[in-house]
């Protein structure tokens, strides 16, 4: 079956049983927004290590006996 056969056939079945896309769709908002979620807590982390960078040096000093 060619594209042009499979895209009638697509056509004819949303003439008869509506469109599909409408029952599909909150399947794509809810992944969008569970995905938007999860970039906001990857970027929470952004810059963490210069935040504790004080305790990579006091911890380098501790264990070399001096500093950099």
């Amino acid at each position: 079956m060619d594209f042009a056969a499979a895209l009638a056939v697509a056509a004819a079945e949303t003439e008869h049983h509506g469109n599909p896309m409408l029952t599909t769709l909150p399947f794509g908002i809810t992944a969008a927004v569970v995905f938007a979620l999860l970039a906001i807590v990857t970027a929470s982390y952004r810059n963490v290590s210069n935040r504790h960078a004080h305790k990579v040096e006091a911890h380098v000093e501790h264990e070399t006996g001096h500093g950099h």
